[in-house]
Order: structure tokens, then C-alpha cells, then sequence
């Protein structure tokens, strides 16, 4: 199941970048060859990259690659490294979940308010709605972390590091 929500984020994510792009470009050309361009370009691009930061940001929990000092618990072992690096994801873990229910409250209530997006005419909530996705997303994935460890493994998983 795991594997199956990473999958469905990279492919989300990939599609998302390519489209927003589109979309982007599509702006720039019909504002400077055409002198004219529709405006809810420019707004479902907004929306797709806030979507792509919240998902983007659970997949890079998975990753471990979301941005940490470590000068002083690498210099760590054992039980203290395990109590510290377990204490940083937990209060990681309760700050998405925070985001995840206010979140969840921020879209009821807009549902609730029936207010729509200027150009798209779509609901406002359907772009709130990253919120929570993320949240949850970060929330399940800092459990399974904190499941690692306490295994002892500190490590960004292998098969999964992002080539530089």
C-alpha cells in the first residue's frame, strides 16, 4: 500500500510540474505573440503548485530529504540519538496533524460558504483542499519514520535518494 501512495505521488507530482508548465508557457506566448491570454491559466497553475507543494512536501518526508541540522545528533548514538531523532518527528508528526485537522476545518468551511476562485469559477475549497492532503500525507509518513527509528536506521532510504 505503501509503495502504491509513493508511486501515485511521483506520477501526480510528474504530471503536475508537466502540465503547470504547459500552462505557464501557454500564458507567456498568448501574452507576448498574441497580446491576449486567458486569465484562469495563470490561476490552475497557483493551484496545481500548491497541490505540488503539499504532496510534494508528504513525499519528502517518505525521502527524508526535507531540510534538518545535524551537526549535533549525527554525533549521537544508540538511545540518545533514538530519543532526539524520535522527540524532532513526533513534534513534526503532531504540527501535521494541526494541518491536517484545521485543514479539514478550513474546507468544511468554505464548503459551507459556497465561495468560488475568481477566473476558474470552481469552488474555493477544491484548492484548500491540499492542505489537509499534505497534512495526512506527512502525518502517515512521519509514523512509519518513527517506526524506522526505533530500528536505528537514520538513513534516507537508499533506493529512494535523489541523484545530485
Amino acid at each position: 500500500m505503501a509503495k502504491r501512495f509513493a508511486r501515485f505521488e511521483e506520477i501526480f507530482l510528474v504530471l503536475t510540474l508537466a502540465l503547470m508548465v504547459l500552462l505557464i508557457f501557454g500564458q507567456v506566448i498568448g501574452r507576448y505573440v498574441f497580446q491576449s491570454a486567458p486569465s484562469w491559466t495563470e490561476e490552475l497553475a497557483r493551484y496545481i503548485h500548491i497541490f505540488q507543494v503539499w504532496i510534494g512536501a508528504s513525499y519528502a518526508v517518505k525521502l527524508r530529504q526535507h531540510i534538518r541540522v545535524e551537526a549535533f545528533i549525527t554525533r549521537l548514538h544508540g538511545t540518545p540519538r533514538k530519543i532526539l531523532e524520535g522527540l524532532g518527528v513526533l513534534i513534526w508528526f503532531f504540527i501535521s496533524l494541526f494541518l491536517a485537522v484545521y485543514g479539514t476545518k478550513l474546507v468544511l468551511v468554505s464548503l459551507h460558504h459556497g465561495q468560488i476562485t475568481p477566473a476558474l469559477q470552481i469552488p474555493i475549497w477544491i484548492p484548500f483542499l491540499a492542505i489537509p492532503l499534505g497534512g495526512t500525507g506527512m502525518a502517515i509518513r512521519l509514523i512509519q519514520q518513527l517506526g524506522e527509528i526505533w530500528k536505528g536506521n537514520y538513513e534516507k532510504p537508499e533506493s529512494e535518494e535523489i541523484i545530485r
